[in-house]
């Protein structure tokens, strides 16, 4: 069984958990992979212990453990996952779609995961009258400026299937988890129609379950 190495916790206004692992998480459901949750304390992440070190050189998570190989990032698992587990697939067989596949996940991972999206996200994990929302309206702006314009502008040829790159494939698995705060923060999104549907439609596939807000962490510690 895979081990994914994460941070979850339930808190009154629901259940908040790592962006970049749900997006793992994302990819073992969607594979119907058996795993189980080995969940950290969030506090491991600026403290840095020296068996987190062990694991990932840059204490971060995600990495999982799989039949005692350690594998670390989540898009490099995302691709070792599927080169491991080939079915169903979630990339393309024609060479310049996995490439757009790629730059579509790298955007996400880069400009909204690890960009804009912890803006509002990370005061999510304090008491609200805590929260700096200065900072949460500049994650939100910069969301609206740059982010989902340009996921608005990819969903124009989406196709049939509604995903960013035809088929669902390892871009939309990084994508749930902007379904997953946007959820909690209900920011508006009328002026980005195609993003607001398509987070609806991310939301409705069961995958979603194992991320969502409302599913708490004793519930989404494994599948079977």
């Amino acid at each position: 069984m895979i081990v994914l190495y994460t941070t979850e916790r339930d808190y009154p206004w629901g259940t908040l958990r790592s962006t970049h692992a749900s997006k793992t998480k994302v990819v073992l459901e969607e594979k119907g992979l058996a795993y189980r949750i080995e969940n950290l304390p969030p506090g491991n992440l600026w403290k840095k212990p020296p068996e987190m070190l062990a694991k990932h050189p840059l204490a971060k998570v995600p990495y999982i453990d799989d039949d005692g190989a350690t594998v670390f990032d989540s898009t490099v698992i995302g691709e070792y996952l599927e080169e491991r587990y080939p079915a169903p697939p979630l990339m393309p067989k024609d060479i310049l779609a996995r490439a757009r596949v790629r730059e579509v996940e790298q955007f996400a991972d880069e400009a909204i995961l690890g960009g804009d999206l912890p803006l509002i996200w990370m005061p999510y994990w304090s008491p609200p009258d805590k929260r700096d929302q200065e900072r949460m309206e500049k994650g939100r702006e910069g969301l609206r400026k740059r982010d989902l314009s340009f996921i608005e502008r990819i969903l124009s040829n989406a196709g049939v299937d509604g995903y960013v790159c035809g088929a669902f494939s390892l871009a939309d698995t990084a994508m749930m988890p902007l379904a997953m705060v946007l959820e909690v923060d209900a920011m508006n999104l009328d002026e980005f129609p195609r993003v607001k549907d398509y987070l609806a439609r991310l939301r409705e596939r069961p995958s979603y379950r194992a991320i969502s807000p409302r599913t708490r962490v004793e519930d989404a510690s494994h599948r079977g």
